[in-house]
């Protein structure tokens, strides 16, 4: 893992509240690339006893930040869609894989497919940032 992402990771990370209470732990950060995970708690479940849609839609979401900002580039969402396909259960480990698609000057677009403790298939993110162009890293 370069020095750049690790900086990047360890500054987005320490002020995003919501990744915290997620619960997201990392387990790997490239450029273009990072692999998240987190537990399903009680708390983030719905009346039909399964994950609410909005916690597998978060998870991707911090994938897709994490993702497109370790160019060292401040990168925002301005678009996503997203295709549940199974349900996430209370306390099972999920694990974000987000792998970036296409990248321009002002645009990036990156994939992210969610995955249970079983390896399937959960949902599927596509996710669009916009790059700021201010450096996390002042020269």
């Amino acid at each position: 893992m370069a020095t750049e992402e690790l900086i990047v990771r360890k500054m987005m990370y320490e002020n995003d509240a919501f990744s915290q209470w997620l619960g997201i732990e990392f387990i790997s950060i490239e450029p273009g690339k990072v692999e998240l995970k987190m537990q399903i708690r009680e708390e983030m479940t719905n009346g039909f006893k399964i994950a609410h849609g909005g916690i597998a839609f978060s998870l991707a979401d911090s994938a897709l930040a994490f993702s497109s900002n370790t160019h060292g580039i401040q990168s925002v969402t301005i678009e996503t869609t997203t295709s549940f396909i199974k349900p996430l259960k209370e306390g099972e480990w999920v694990t974000a894989k987000a792998t970036e698609i296409q990248l321009s000057g002002k645009f990036g677009r990156y994939l992210i497919e969610i995955f249970n403790d079983s390896g399937n298939l959960t949902a599927v993110f596509y996710g669009t940032v916009f790059r700021t162009g201010k450096p996390w890293i002042k020269s």
